[in-house]
């Protein structure tokens, strides 16, 4: 493995660390790599947004609507075309 020195770190900056170590429960040194690690590691590739995502984006901040939907009523019987009113279909 690598080592890396840093020369004039500012002593706000280490103090920072020290701090931000302690509450991972890490060293100042393990602390350093984890976040050098999370810096440079890729970032998620973002999914492209889709029409339904963008006009989501665009209105969410106005808040939610609840629509009063009718009921619901039974489709109607459908035509029955084969009476003799409506002819007869001959091959022939």
């Amino acid at each position: 493995m690598a080592t890396l020195t840093i020369r004039k770190l500012d002593d706000s900056v280490k103090a920072k660390l020290r701090i931000r170590a302690a509450e991972h429960g890490r060293s100042m040194e393990e602390e350093a790599r984890e976040i050098l690690s999370d810096a440079i590691a890729p970032s998620p590739v973002p999914r492209e947004m889709n029409m339904a995502d963008r006009i989501r984006r665009r209105f969410a901040p106005l808040g939610g609507v609840e629509l009063n939907l009718p009921e619901r009523l039974m489709a109607r019987e459908p035509v029955d075309f084969s009476g003799p009113e409506y002819g007869t279909y001959d091959d022939e």
